[in-house]
Formats: structure tokens, C-alpha cells, sequence
């Protein structure tokens, strides 16, 4: 089956025509959810088994599902026969524990399709070579992703996977790629790593950015964004997901905000008390993911923190963008009475080009809590200390302890064998015993 049959086309119909063609999927979807055990008990009476459409204005009357339900219930959410299963993949537990997401061998054809519509949307197709500089292996679900949604627009993958710039400079100066998909931070040092080399990108006509945002709270470029456009001479587009939504939101050509594909998701945003929001306004994103049929999802909040843009956009889709990641609900900091997200310092020290690796440490001390960065700069010199310091102010409202350590030593705590992403925020609140800094 090519996942390209589907409705790639749907995002560019009517308002109107996108509505009813998710409703009909809604009703389908959650009829098909009360074959899990959690939802048979959730959702008595809502997933009628006659219903043909079920209406989007009435699907905020249904409950809403957490991680935690997941984690605590995550075998009752297979709505199939466990002899039905093709593929396990393992969330990455970032806040909070790892979860099992099994997937059939439909949902392995929506996994193809969900990239597909992605990639296509960003100038993939065919006679493209990918280079994939992500994990396919520890139960790891987007380097496959990835590797499928390549393929299925008739690109040729060229799985590289975790390596070192110098492993991927060799690669690249032998097969030649003309999309990258990578962490906007990595390809970056890539990219510096070439230019070092005598020997700059050519040929690349997209980089397909995962993990970290391209774009500020208005949608604009970050300077991490412009670096990587000037390095590489080509558009950086920015996609989000996770493991449990199996739904990508990834940038078009405008780059303004991620689209998904209105055939395989709702998206709406929440406060904190999982009360709809209107477009524009910033909250918890939620997520039902259509078509799933291993282990559907009912308004599953992801704990990413964002907003709904509804403007016309310039490529023509008629569905609303998802905004650039600004936080994670579960670790959004008070420190001194001025609340952020660890993001928000993240987008600051990606802009400082001196700044090598970099994480965020929060711990309590003598009842307050307490927050520190440790980085590695290079050249370090005190105008460059003062203008990071200088820097994270005026974006954080609050001054955080700045501690700069050689890049080997920050490096061991960003990059550990437990974890399949870099660490870039390490929470010892409630600690018994505070780690030495």
C-alpha cells in the first residue's frame, strides 16, 4: 500500500470539508477506542456504535488522558489482540517514566504516511538522499519514522545514525545528500565542522530539524535557525511529536508554525484546569491522534506547552499551526518569585555562537529553589560572561547562576548512556542529599 494514497490534498479543501471529513474519522475513532479496557470504561456512553459523525465542538465534553494514565493503565490501552502487534517502541521517559507504545501493521503504514505528508510538504520526493543522524535502534520511535516517511516519498535513506560530525562529514563527502534530518544543535557544529574542513555542504536543499524550535514565541527565525541556513545554504524546517501521538506537526515552505495533517489528528489547547483555549492563547497542547490502531489516544495532553495560529497560511493549507514548543508544563520554574521554562534559557544560549555544551541544573537549597547553568564558551573572556549573563536577564527576569566548566565535563552530564537525548535539564528538587555542583 503507498500511505501517499490517503488525503494529502485535505489540508488544502475548505474549512468546511476538513470538519466533516474529522468528525467522520472522530466517530470512527472512538468507537474503535472502546475495544481498550481503559477507554471501555472512560468513555460509557460518548462512542456510540451508530454514530457516523461525532461533532469537534463536543469533543471537549470528553475526559481528558495524561501520562500518567498511560503509565499507570499502559496495558489497557491496547485496543487489539497482543498477537496483532508488529512493533513496540518505548516513550523516552523525559518527565516521568517510560511507557510501551505498541503499533500494528496499520499503524506502521499511518507511522509512513504521518512523515510523508511531513516531508512532502517540506520539498521531499523522489531522487532525494536523507541522511538520518538520528537513533534507529533503543526502541526509539522518530529515526524510523523518519526512515519511513523518507521512503515512501521515494527518497533514498542514508542511515548514518548517532555518530560523531567527523563520522558524518565522511559520509556525506560519499553519498551526497540533499536532505538532512538531524538536532538543530548538532547539525549546527556539523555544519562548522565542514566549513572547518575546507569542504562546505553542497547540494542540500532542506535540513529537517527535531528536539529543539527553530522559531521564537512570534513565529520568527532564532539565531540558531539563521546560523543553520547560512551553514548549510538551505531551509530549516522545524517538526514536534512524541511517541505516544504518533502525529507530527512539521513547518512548510512558509516555515510559520507546524501543520499536521487533518486526517490524522485534533489538536487543541488547555489551561491548567483542561479548559479549551481560543487560538493564540498559550497552553498545554492535546492531542487525539486519528486512525491509531494499536493503542488509540483520546485527548492526550502531552505536557508541551504552545498555541494555535489560525491565520491563513502562505502555502495554501486551510488547518491551524502548532506554535514552536515554549516549555514543558511539569518543568516550568519559580525561582525568586519569577516563574520561565528551561526552553526559554535554551533559545537564549543557542544564540550566543561562543557557547559550546550547555545544561540546566535546579535544586533546593536552604528551603528555596535554586538555578544554575553550566556551560563551556570558547574563547572565554569576561565581556563574553557578562554578555551571556547580560543576555539570559532580559529574558528570564531573573538572575541564574552561571558556572563555566570545561567542555568535557559538560559534556558528561548532557550526554549519558542511559538516554537516548541529550540532558540539557537535570531536576534534583526534593533530593536528599543536594549533588556537589
Amino acid at each position: 500500500m503507498n500511505p501517499l494514497r490517503r488525503e494529502f490534498e485535505l489540508a488544502f479543501r475548505s474549512a468546511d470539508e476538513i470538519q466533516a471529513a474529522q468528525e467522520r474519522r472522530l466517530a470512527a475513532h472512538l468507537r474503535h477506542c472502546i475495544r481498550a479496557p481503559f477507554y471501555r470504561r472512560k468513555l460509557v456512553g460518548a462512542a456510540k456504535p451508530s454514530l457516523r459523525r461525532f461533532p469537534l465542538e463536543a469533543l471537549r465534553d470528553l475526559p481528558l488522558t495524561t501520562k500518567a494514565d498511560l503509565e499507570a493503565h499502559n496495558d489497557d490501552f491496547l485496543a487489539v489482540p497482543p498477537e496483532a502487534v508488529r512493533d513496540i517502541v518505548q516513550s523516552s521517559g523525559t518527565t516521568g517514566r517510560p511507557t510501551r507504545v505498541m503499533y500494528t501493521a496499520r499503524d506502521l503504514e499511518r507511522l509512513a504516511y504521518n512523515e510523508a505528508v511531513c516531508f512532502r510538504g517540506c520539498g521531499m520526493g523522489p531522487g532525494d538522499r536523507v541522511l538520518l543522524t538520528c537513533t534507529l535502534d533503543r526502541c526509539f520511535v522518530a529515526g524510523y519514522a523518519y526512515h519511513l516517511g523518507a521512503q515512501a516519498v521515494g527518497a533514498c535513506t542514508i542511515r548514518s545514525g548517532l555518530n560523531l560530525a567527523e563520522g558524518h562529514a565522511a559520509v556525506i563527502a560519499l553519498q551526497n545528500p540533499t536532505f538532512v534530518v538531524g538536532v538543530p544543535g548538532f547539525l549546527r557544529k556539523l555544519g562548522k565542522h565542514l566549513h572547518d574542513l575546507g569542504r562546505p555542504p553542497q547540494g542540500i536543499r532542506g535540513l529537517i530539524c527535531i528536539g529543539e524550535p527553530l522559531r521564537d514565541a512570534e513565529l520568527n527565525p532564532t539565531a540558531l535557525s539563521q546560523d543553520l541556513e547560512r551553514l548549510w545554504g538551505a531551509p530549516a524546517y522545524s517538526t514536534y511529536s512524541s511517541s505516544e501521538i504518533v502525529t507530527s506537526f512539521c513547518e512548510c515552505s512558509a516555515r510559520r508554525g507546524g501543520h499536521a495533517a487533518p486526517d490524522l489528528g485534533i489538536v487543541e489547547i488547555v489551561d491548567e484546569g483542561g479548559r479549551v483555549l481560543p487560538p493564540g492563547q498559550t497552553g498545554e497542547v492535546v492531542v487525539t491522534p486519528l486512525g491509531i490502531e494499536g493503542m488509540p489516544l483520546v485527548r492526550f495532553r502531552t505536557g508541551d506547552v504552545g498555541y494555535l495560529a489560525v491565520e491563513p497560511c502562505p502555502c495554501g493549507r486551510h488547518t491551524p499551526r502548532l506554535s514552536p514548543i515554549l516549555g514543558r508544563r511539569a518543568q516550568m520554574l519559580k525561582i525568586r518569585g519569577t516563574t520561565f521554562y528551561p526552553a526559554t534559557a535554551f533559545e537564549v544560549l543557542n544564540d550566543v555562537p561562543e557557547i559550546g555544551e550547555y545544561y540546566l541544573k535546579i535544586e533546593t537549597l536552604g528551603g528555596e529553589d535554586q538555578a544554575s547553568i553550566h556551560l563551556s564558551v570558547n574563547p572565554d573572556r569576561p565581556e563574553t560572561r557578562r554578555k551571556i549573563e547580560d543576555r539570559l536577564l532580559a529574558r528570564l527576569r531573573v538572575r541564574v547562576q552561571l558556572c563555566v566548566e570545561p567542555e568535557e565535563e559538560v559534556r558528561r552530564q548532557v550526554y549519558v548512556a542511559h538516554s537516548r537525548k541529550p540532558i540539557r535539564f537535570i531536576d534534583r528538587r526534593g533530593s536528599a542529599v543536594p549533588p556537589k555542583a
